[in-house]
């Protein structure tokens, strides 16, 4: 394990926690009035913890199967110059979920109001947000691939995957404990970052792709160029 893979998975991590269901959705139940959002948002940030993590652990598993069967194919030339292909790939798409590109083609933006509820509901939603995102979360999938094309062991992966989830929630946290300590005085602040967050959500999903485009670039421009 290298200090250059952490630092790329720290990066997509960061990346991740920006998503709308790891720390939109989260603003919105920080900004309900009642005594229960402390444990509502726990209850969600839980949720979606363990499942991404899940998620995690059974791509880990498949992926490592298949690397199993075709290690050697998989870490050949030809397989790195469609990784390399694929990055360049996502960061010229990334350009298509840039706001001033649909509005050009008259695109309207889309707004989510998630539903507040116990604590049944914030499991629900809690599974509703991961289960939409997942396949989209390209940062998240790209850690996975790295972690398995890098040849981890499991006692190596467990604790990275963990930590990964781990970071993709710490801002939410973070946030959380500026609101009980500041109480009311954070309830402007807050009330704008949901605003931002609701406005530039395109420009952040163009940014996401166009990261994971470069570092999944990167890496196969490593090991095609490396020698």
């Amino acid at each position: 394990m290298t200090i250059a893979l952490l630092l790329t998975l720290a990066a997509l991590a960061v990346v991740d926690s920006t998503s709308f269901g790891t720390l939109g959705i989260p603003v919105y139940l920080l900004l309900a009035s009642d005594r229960s959002r402390g444990s509502r948002l726990l209850t969600y940030l839980a949720t979606v913890a363990v499942f991404y993590f899940l998620v995690g652990v059974a791509l880990m598993l498949g992926l490592a199967a298949a690397m199993d069967a075709f290690g050697g194919l998989l870490d050949s030339r030809p397989v790195r110059v469609v990784e390399l292909v694929a990055g360049v790939g996502l960061f010229a798409l990334s350009y298509r979920f840039d706001p001033k590109w649909r509005a050009k083609r008259g695109k309207p933006q889309r707004t989510f109001e998630p539903r507040v509820g116990g604590p049944r509901t914030m499991v629900l939603l809690g599974l509703t947000a991961g289960a939409l995102e997942v396949a989209t979360m390209v940062p998240y999938l790209a850690a996975i691939g790295l972690m398995t094309t890098s040849g981890l062991t499991t006692a190596q992966w467990v604790p990275v995957l963990a930590a990964y989830v781990l970071v993709m929630i710490v801002p939410t946290l973070v946030l959380m404990a500026l609101r009980g300590m500041a109480g009311g005085r954070l309830e402007p602040k807050l009330e704008r970052l949901r605003a931002w967050l609701t406005k530039h959500s395109a420009s952040m999903v163009s940014w996401g792709v166009a990261i994971v485009g470069f570092l999944l670039a990167r890496d196969a421009a490593v090991h095609l160029f490396s020698h």
